[in-house]
């Protein structure tokens, strides 16, 4: 059995998110969701949706089979747990999957990385558009 994580943010749930979980779990029989948690989310800003909703709403999608809130302190302990054969990001996460795999190295796992290609097909296909959108159709400029 081939057990793939994919890992992410997943504030406000869009089609972008979803075609990133139906192209992973296509590579594998199963699908595991590890959903950054609240505090650990430092590179953009914090979620609107608090990390327990997000997590349940990960739960609620089709190719999830599993989903976990990450780790606190040690973001290599649910890769530990969970022990995947892939790991895949998605096409706006930060690091590349040679950098993802080198950390993963020096922590002592061999997976391979993949990067889910970026899914374009709709006007709001992320989190920044539809809150730039909610925010203009309210009367409120867009927040940069």
């Amino acid at each position: 059995m081939t057990r793939v994580v994919a890992t992410g943010t997943f504030d406000i749930i869009h089609p972008g998110h979803l075609f990133y979980l139906v192209e992973s779990r296509a590579l594998g029989d199963e699908l595991w969701v590890i959903v950054a948690r609240d505090e650990n989310v430092r590179h953009k800003p914090k979620p609107i949706i608090p990390e327990d909703q997000r997590l349940r709403m990960v739960l609620g999608l089709k190719p999830v089979d599993h989903a976990v809130l990450g780790d606190k302190t040690d973001k290599f302990q649910p890769i530990r747990d969970i022990a995947p054969d892939i790991i895949t990001i998605g096409c706006n996460q930060r690091f590349t999957p040679e950098s993802l795999e080198e950390e993963l190295r020096r922590h002592g796992f061999t997976i391979p990385v993949v990067r889910i290609d970026e899914y374009r097909s709709c006007e709001l296909c992320s989190s920044s558009q539809i809150i730039e959108r909610a925010l203009m159709q309210r009367g409120h400029p867009p927040v940069r």
